[in-house]
C-alpha cells in the first residue's frame, strides 16, 4: 500500500510541474507578445511622423505651385488687358495657322474619297 500512494504522488508531482511548466510558457508567451506590441507602437509611431513629414511637403509644395500660377495668371491678365488687340490678333492669326495646316493636310491624303 505504500507503494501505490509514492505511484500516486508521483503523478500529481508531475502533473504539477506540468501546471507550473505551462504557467511559465505562458508568462513567457505574455512578455514577448507584450514586447511585440510595443515595437508594433514604436513603428506605428514613426510612420505616422513619415507620413506627416511627407504630406507637410507636399501641401508646401502644393501651396507655392498655386501661388506661382496665381501670379502667372495675374501677369497674363494684366498683358490681356494691357494689349486686347494684340492678344485677339496673336489668336486670330493661330487659328488661322491651324486652318492652313488641316487644308493642307488634309488635301495631301489620297484616302479621302472614300469618306464621301
Amino acid at each position: 500500500m505504500v507503494d501505490d500512494t509514492n505511484e500516486a504522488a508521483t503523478p500529481r508531482n508531475t502533473q504539477r510541474e506540468a501546471q507550473k511548466d505551462l504557467e511559465k510558457q505562458v508568462a513567457q508567451l505574455k512578455r514577448e507578445i507584450n514586447k511585440i506590441n510595443r515595437t508594433l507602437a514604436e513603428r506605428a509611431e514613426e510612420v505616422v511622423e513619415e507620413a506627416t513629414g511627407w504630406y507637410e511637403s507636399a501641401a508646401d509644395s502644393a501651396s507655392r505651385t498655386t501661388q506661382a500660377l496665381r501670379n502667372r495668371a495675374s501677369t497674363v491678365s494684366g498683358v490681356v488687358q494691357e494689349n486686347p488687340g494684340t492678344v485677339s490678333s496673336a489668336f486670330i492669326l493661330g487659328a488661322a495657322v491651324g486652318l492652313l495646316l488641316g487644308l493642307v493636310l488634309v488635301a495631301g491624303d489620297q484616302r479621302r474619297d472614300r469618306w464621301f
